[in-house]
């Protein structure tokens, strides 16, 4: 066979599935949907109406657990949703327990972890890893290979430049006492992290903040201010044609 479609799953009206796909039972993809060669939808996976997925792409993964993770769960979880519109590039794996809002843009050889929200028209961007226990906001720009670490929050139209890293264990891997202090970033609405920066465990980029290109930021960023350097320091005011609220964007 070419491909292989459960009985049990439903493919809408004007779909196409490429060859080699899989199917899992109980899966719903939607009317309109161009599904690539190669393609793995798992069981109970949700696919709604005018979505793209890529070449090679696997959805609804259920994660592994390494006998000594200090985040992945042992319980099975919820299908993956696709939103309306999305568009899911080549070798992306999306694991179960994820949600993508509607017109959400994942780039080639992403990686989106369980237990992940992400907003309508986000754009996660080539090679980006979102670990899992992150909520990403709405139109939010995740650059090419970034690390979203887990227990990370993003709110709306934050972005992540190409080459940022965040963190979230201050014991870096060692003694019991770090299960206690796991917390992975908060950057504020409009936040900015710049090309190459490091943001350091339980970190907050305030509002409208810019973390400078290269910064480590080992203390929050204040809001509507430019911090740079490592460690990080304020430098100076965001200039108001900057700032968020001054582009006329539409929430």
């Amino acid at each position: 066979m070419e491909r292989f479609i459960d009985p049990t799953a439903s493919v809408g009206d004007g779909t196409t599935v490429g060859r080699f796909t899989v199917i899992e039972s109980s899966a719903v993809v939607g009317a309109g949907c161009v599904i690539g060669h190669n393609v793995v939808i798992h069981a109970g996976t949700l696919v709604g109406d005018n979505v793209r997925i890529d070449d090679g792409t696997v959805i609804g993964k259920q994660p592994m657990k390494a006998a000594n993770s200090a985040t992945t769960g042992d319980a099975a979880l919820p299908p993956a949703i696709v939103g309306d519109g999305c568009i899911v590039g080549t070798s992306v794996v999306m694991y179960a327990g994820c949600t993508l809002g509607s017109r959400v843009l994942v780039a080639d050889l992403a990686s989106v972890r369980e237990d992940v929200t992400v907003g309508d028209f986000t754009i996660v961007g080539r090679g980006v890893t979102v670990e899992n226990h992150c909520t990403i906001g709405r139109y939010c720009k995740l650059e090419s290979e970034c690390y979203i670490t887990a227990y990370s929050t993003l709110s709306d139209r934050v972005f992540v430049a190409p080459g940022v890293v965040t963190s979230n264990d201050n014991f870096i891997g060692r003694t019991e006492e770090r299960f206690k202090h796991f917390k992975g970033v908060t950057v504020e609405r409009g936040g900015r992290i710049a090309a190459g920066a490091v943001i350091l465990p339980g970190k907050t980029v305030g509002a409208d903040a810019v973390v400078a290109a290269g910064s480590v930021l080992t203390s929050d960023a204040p809001p509507r201010k430019i911090v740079l350097g490592s460690p990080a320091r304020l430098k100076k005011d965001v200039p108001e044609e900057q700032l968020l609220d001054n582009q006329g964007w539409e929430d």
